[in-house]
């Protein structure tokens, strides 16, 4: 693996990746050998948000959105990007209880006053810069009630299934090359924490820390700590 630390890729050109990437982004979900994993992922984060009032954060194309509010009371998916979002809106939702709205996952702004008692991101951790994951756990947390149940779920490195990684730069932060159809090759930023790393980093603005492993992913959980 390259180590280096050239300028980041500017998020706007992220936000371009996805939004060409968002017609077969869910390509990655017909692994073969990840199926048994997501099949008892799903059923895991239908319980896990059972009668709460949900905010989602980067919603993508909305894979997860009607697994994890299969029980929930109420449902907010967000995301920046409005072709990913179209895509999320078309999934077979649960009736009455999930509606979308357009924000940054890094600010969050245009909700209003808006608070919840969960919050949920998947795959969302893996590409946040090292230097801005305790910022936006901060805003995460700046929505939702003392108590309210975060999860966070993302992928494991596994050799032979996950993309290789091609450069480490100077803060630590990996990255992986991506083809899209159109033959355009792209820099992807992609970490694979470790539960030590995830529970030290959420330090004591989290209580009742959980962490949970399948072959090719990890859920990690909390209840946000009460404040002053």
């Amino acid at each position: 693996m390259d180590v280096s630390n050239p300028p980041p890729t500017p998020a706007a050109d992220m936000v371009d990746y996805y939004r060409r990437r968002a017609a077969y982004y869910e390509r990655v979900y017909q692994k073969p050998e990840r199926q048994a994993d997501l099949r008892a992922m799903e059923a895991w984060v239908a319980e896990a948000f059972r009668g709460r009032r949900v905010l989602e954060l980067a919603c993508g194309t909305g894979w997860w959105t009607p697994h994890g509010a299969r029980h929930c009371e109420h449902w907010l998916a967000t995301d920046l990007n409005p072709e990913t979002m179209a895509l999320a809106r078309e999934k077979p939702l649960p009736p009455g209880k999930v509606e979308f709205a357009i924000a940054d996952a890094y600010a969050l702004a245009g909700l209003g006053e808006r608070r919840f008692d969960a919050g949920f991101a998947g795959f969302w951790w893996s590409h946040v810069p090292l230097g801005r994951l305790s910022a936006w756990i901060d805003t995460l947390h700046a929505r939702l009630e003392d108590g309210a149940r975060v999860v966070v779920m993302d992928n494991r490195f596994v050799p032979g299934s996950s993309l290789p990684l091609d450069r480490l730069d100077a803060e630590g932060n990996s990255y992986q090359t991506r083809e899209l159809d159109d033959g355009s090759l792209h820099e992807v930023l992609k970490n694979f924490p470790t539960r030590e790393q995830v529970q030290a980093l959420l330090g004591a603005r989290a209580s009742d820390f959980g962490w949970t492993e399948w072959t090719h992913y990890w859920a990690a959980s909390w209840r946000v700590a009460p404040r002053g």
